[in-house]
């Protein structure tokens, strides 16, 4: 059997959501939940309409999209997007509050960024109840709606170039410009020769084993 053909985001969940009305609907979408050290970051987007066929690809959940296609397309939809916000809990944050506040904190963070303010937000997994803006939560939202998918994008390639321009510059020897946080091979090696940064996550078990270790 052939598999079947990947669709892409579209943007008819916001279509539904307008209905009749003129309504500014903000997709919203998180990056670096999983990761052991850097902060994780949040990205709220307005698009005007449809994506225009040229771009179609280029919107799309940001793990189907290489390095290069991420970046061609958050130039494009920083300048195309009606209103774009960015938000970010830091390690520390995230160890105290925990990662599922932690990344709503940074969701709520990244929409009191817009300008204008959203009549409705498009998230993807999360319910930001403390935000008095309507909205509607889907799972795998990213891959189903351009906005939540432009957000994405967005999130992604701002966290990158921070753990890429920003922490492999300020912890040099941990990889973050190429592993971003993650905890690979060359990640967990780095951290047991070179111990914890202030940028680690010390309550994710990996990094707490290794200061109890």
């Amino acid at each position: 059997m052939p598999k079947t053909a990947r669709t892409l985001p579209d943007f008819s969940i916001e279509t539904t959501i307008a209905g009749r009305r003129t309504l500014l609907v903000a997709g919203v979408d998180e990056v670096g939940r999983g990761t052991l050290a850097g902060p994780v970051v949040a990205a709220a987007a307005i698009l005007p309409g449809p994506v225009p066929a040229k771009y179609e690809r280029l919107v799309n959940d940001s793990k189907l999209l290489s390095a290069e296609q991420r970046q061609r397309s958050f130039s494009w939809l920083i300048d195309w997007c009606v209103g774009y916000g960015i938000g970010a809990s830091t390690a520390d944050e995230i160890d105290t509050l925990g990662i599922v506040p932690a990344t709503k904190q940074a969701m709520a963070r990244a929409v009191a960024e817009l300008d204008p303010q959203p009549d409705h937000l498009l998230i993807d997994a999360v319910d930001l109840g403390t935000i008095p803006i309507p909205q509607t939560s889907i799972i795998r939202a990213d891959s189903r709606s351009q906005s939540v998918a432009a957000a994405s994008i967005i999130a992604k390639v701002t966290r990158d170039r921070l753990m890429t321009d920003v922490f492999s510059v300020e912890y040099p020897g941990y990889g973050f410009a190429s592993h971003k946080g993650y905890g690979t091979a060359v990640h967990m090696l780095a951290l047991k020769e070179l111990g914890v940064s202030p940028i680690h996550r010390r309550s994710f078990k990996p990094v707490g084993d290794m200061i109890r270790s």
